[in-house]
Protein backbone atom coordinates (compact mmCIF):
# COMPACT_ATOMS: atom_id res chain seq x y z
CA UNK A 1 0.00 0.00 0.00
CA UNK A 2 1.41 3.36 -1.03
CA UNK A 3 -1.40 5.75 -0.28
CA UNK A 4 -0.61 9.28 0.83
CA UNK A 5 -2.88 11.21 3.15
CA UNK A 6 -2.96 14.97 3.49
CA UNK A 7 -3.87 16.67 6.75
CA UNK A 8 -4.62 20.37 6.51
CA UNK A 9 -4.49 22.13 9.86
CA UNK A 10 -7.21 24.77 9.63
CA UNK A 11 -8.47 25.05 13.20
CA UNK A 12 -6.76 28.20 14.47
CA UNK A 13 -8.51 31.26 15.81
CA UNK A 14 -6.68 33.82 13.62
CA UNK A 15 -6.48 36.19 16.58
CA UNK A 16 -3.61 38.26 15.18
CA UNK A 17 -5.23 38.56 11.75
CA UNK A 18 -8.53 39.71 13.24
CA UNK A 19 -10.61 37.66 10.79
CA UNK A 20 -10.61 33.95 9.87
CA UNK A 21 -7.53 33.71 7.67
CA UNK A 22 -8.62 30.30 6.39
CA UNK A 23 -11.10 32.01 4.09
CA UNK A 24 -8.99 34.99 3.06
CA UNK A 25 -8.10 34.94 -0.64
CA UNK A 26 -4.69 36.60 -1.13
CA UNK A 27 -4.07 34.59 -4.30
CA UNK A 28 -7.59 34.72 -5.69
CA UNK A 29 -9.23 31.79 -3.88
CA UNK A 30 -9.71 31.16 -0.15
CA UNK A 31 -6.54 29.87 1.44
CA UNK A 32 -8.27 26.72 2.65
CA UNK A 33 -9.27 25.96 -0.95
CA UNK A 34 -5.73 26.58 -2.19
CA UNK A 35 -4.36 24.18 0.41
CA UNK A 36 -6.88 21.44 -0.44
CA UNK A 37 -6.26 21.86 -4.14
CA UNK A 38 -2.47 21.72 -3.63
CA UNK A 39 -2.75 18.49 -1.65
CA UNK A 40 -5.18 16.83 -4.04
CA UNK A 41 -3.38 17.71 -7.27
CA UNK A 42 0.04 17.22 -5.68
CA UNK A 43 -0.53 13.52 -5.10
CA UNK A 44 -2.47 13.00 -1.87
CA UNK A 45 -4.98 10.18 -2.24
CA UNK A 46 -7.19 11.47 0.57
CA UNK A 47 -7.22 14.94 2.10
CA UNK A 48 -8.49 15.70 5.59
CA UNK A 49 -9.27 19.24 6.74
CA UNK A 50 -9.19 19.70 10.51
CA UNK A 51 -11.52 22.51 11.50
CA UNK A 52 -11.93 24.41 14.73
CA UNK A 53 -12.66 28.13 14.85
CA UNK A 54 -14.98 29.34 12.05
CA UNK A 55 -15.87 25.73 11.25
CA UNK A 56 -18.95 26.51 9.17
CA UNK A 57 -17.19 29.13 7.05
CA UNK A 58 -14.20 26.87 6.39
CA UNK A 59 -16.35 23.89 5.44
CA UNK A 60 -18.54 26.03 3.19
CA UNK A 61 -15.53 27.54 1.41
CA UNK A 62 -13.89 24.20 0.64
CA UNK A 63 -16.99 22.05 0.12
CA UNK A 64 -16.69 21.96 -3.68
CA UNK A 65 -13.34 20.14 -3.36
CA UNK A 66 -14.96 17.37 -1.28
CA UNK A 67 -12.20 16.80 1.27
CA UNK A 68 -12.78 14.81 4.43
CA UNK A 69 -13.79 17.30 7.12
CA UNK A 70 -13.18 16.53 10.78
CA UNK A 71 -13.81 18.95 13.62
CA UNK A 72 -11.43 19.35 16.55
CA UNK A 73 -13.63 20.24 19.50
CA UNK A 74 -10.49 20.98 21.51
CA UNK A 75 -8.83 23.17 18.86
CA UNK A 76 -7.91 25.85 21.39
CA UNK A 77 -5.54 23.41 23.10
CA UNK A 78 -3.08 23.65 20.23
CA UNK A 79 -1.74 22.11 17.06
CA UNK A 80 -0.89 18.75 18.58
CA UNK A 81 -4.56 18.12 19.27
CA UNK A 82 -5.45 18.85 15.64
CA UNK A 83 -2.74 16.52 14.34
CA UNK A 84 -4.12 13.68 16.45
CA UNK A 85 -7.68 14.34 15.25
CA UNK A 86 -6.54 14.38 11.63
CA UNK A 87 -4.60 11.14 11.91
CA UNK A 88 -7.52 9.39 13.58
CA UNK A 89 -9.87 10.46 10.76
CA UNK A 90 -7.76 9.20 7.87
CA UNK A 91 -8.21 5.75 6.35
CA UNK A 92 -5.08 3.55 6.26
CA UNK A 93 -2.21 5.33 4.49
CA UNK A 94 1.52 4.74 4.18
CA UNK A 95 2.43 8.38 4.81
CA UNK A 96 0.84 11.70 5.66
CA UNK A 97 1.67 15.22 4.60
CA UNK A 98 0.95 17.86 7.20
CA UNK A 99 0.28 21.34 5.90
CA UNK A 100 -1.25 24.55 7.13
CA UNK A 101 -3.60 26.75 5.14
CA UNK A 102 -1.72 29.97 5.90
CA UNK A 103 1.42 29.39 3.81
CA UNK A 104 0.31 30.88 0.49
CA UNK A 105 3.36 29.69 -1.45
CA UNK A 106 2.46 26.02 -0.93
CA UNK A 107 1.21 24.53 -4.18
CA UNK A 108 0.94 21.16 -5.90
CA UNK A 109 4.61 21.28 -6.94
CA UNK A 110 5.72 21.48 -3.32
CA UNK A 111 3.48 18.60 -2.28
CA UNK A 112 4.64 16.49 -5.22
CA UNK A 113 8.27 17.24 -4.40
CA UNK A 114 7.81 16.03 -0.81
CA UNK A 115 6.47 12.73 -2.11
CA UNK A 116 9.24 12.38 -4.69
CA UNK A 117 11.94 13.12 -2.09
CA UNK A 118 10.47 10.42 0.14
CA UNK A 119 10.41 7.89 -2.68
CA UNK A 120 13.93 8.76 -3.80
CA UNK A 121 15.63 8.85 -0.40
CA UNK A 122 13.61 6.22 1.43
CA UNK A 123 13.74 8.40 4.53
CA UNK A 124 10.63 8.46 6.74
CA UNK A 125 10.49 12.25 7.10
CA UNK A 126 10.75 14.93 4.42
CA UNK A 127 10.49 18.47 5.76
CA UNK A 128 10.50 21.87 4.10
CA UNK A 129 13.62 23.95 4.68
CA UNK A 130 13.21 27.70 5.00
CA UNK A 131 14.43 30.51 7.26
CA UNK A 132 17.20 28.26 8.61
CA UNK A 133 14.77 25.73 10.00
CA UNK A 134 12.81 22.62 9.02
CA UNK A 135 9.03 22.64 9.18
CA UNK A 136 5.77 22.00 7.43
CA UNK A 137 4.63 21.17 4.89
CA UNK A 138 6.27 17.90 5.76
CA UNK A 139 5.80 14.22 4.97
CA UNK A 140 5.81 11.56 7.69
CA UNK A 141 5.84 7.87 6.84
CA UNK A 142 3.81 5.38 8.85
CA UNK A 143 6.63 4.54 11.35
CA UNK A 144 6.33 8.14 12.61
CA UNK A 145 2.60 8.05 13.25
CA UNK A 146 2.87 6.99 16.89
CA UNK A 147 5.15 9.95 17.58
CA UNK A 148 2.69 12.33 15.98
CA UNK A 149 -0.16 10.81 17.98
CA UNK A 150 1.88 11.27 21.17
CA UNK A 151 2.42 15.00 20.70
CA UNK A 152 1.21 17.13 23.57
CA UNK A 153 -1.62 19.49 22.73
CA UNK A 154 0.60 22.54 22.42
CA UNK A 155 3.37 20.94 20.34
CA UNK A 156 3.53 20.84 16.57
CA UNK A 157 5.20 18.46 14.16
CA UNK A 158 8.51 20.33 14.31
CA UNK A 159 9.45 18.48 17.49
CA UNK A 160 9.12 15.16 15.65
CA UNK A 161 11.17 16.49 12.73
CA UNK A 162 14.03 17.60 14.97
CA UNK A 163 14.02 14.62 17.34
CA UNK A 164 16.03 12.40 14.95
CA UNK A 165 17.79 14.51 12.29
CA UNK A 166 19.40 11.52 10.56
CA UNK A 167 16.03 10.26 9.33
CA UNK A 168 15.00 13.59 7.75
CA UNK A 169 15.39 14.71 4.14
CA UNK A 170 15.18 18.47 3.55
CA UNK A 171 13.24 20.04 0.69
CA UNK A 172 14.44 23.54 -0.11
CA UNK A 173 11.39 25.81 0.00
CA UNK A 174 12.46 29.41 0.81
CA UNK A 175 8.99 30.83 0.18
CA UNK A 176 7.63 28.66 2.98
CA UNK A 177 9.01 31.17 5.46
CA UNK A 178 6.02 33.43 4.91
CA UNK A 179 2.87 32.46 6.73
CA UNK A 180 -0.02 34.84 7.00
CA UNK A 181 -0.64 35.58 10.67
CA UNK A 182 -1.14 39.36 10.60
CA UNK A 183 -2.36 42.07 8.22
CA UNK A 184 1.31 43.00 7.78
CA UNK A 185 2.06 39.47 6.58
CA UNK A 186 -0.76 39.80 4.09
CA UNK A 187 0.74 43.03 2.78
CA UNK A 188 4.15 41.37 2.50
CA UNK A 189 2.63 38.56 0.41
CA UNK A 190 0.97 41.02 -1.96
CA UNK A 191 4.31 42.80 -2.38
CA UNK A 192 6.02 39.46 -3.05
CA UNK A 193 3.51 38.64 -5.79
CA UNK A 194 3.90 42.05 -7.38
CA UNK A 195 7.68 41.68 -7.44
CA UNK A 196 7.41 38.29 -9.10
CA UNK A 197 5.06 39.71 -11.73
CA UNK A 198 7.32 42.66 -12.51
CA UNK A 199 9.07 42.46 -15.91
CA UNK A 200 12.86 42.01 -15.87
CA UNK A 201 14.96 45.16 -16.13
Amino acid sequence: MHRIGGIILAAGGSTRMGTPKQILAPSGIPMICAAVQAAQTGGCDVVCVVTGHARAAVESAAATFHPLFVHNEAWQRGMGSSIRVGLAALPPVSAVILLACDQPAVDATVIRSLIEHHQRTGLPVVASHYAQTLGIPALFAQPCFDELKSLSDDRGAKSVIHSKPDRVAALEFPAGALDLDTPEDLHAWHCHKLQNLAPPC
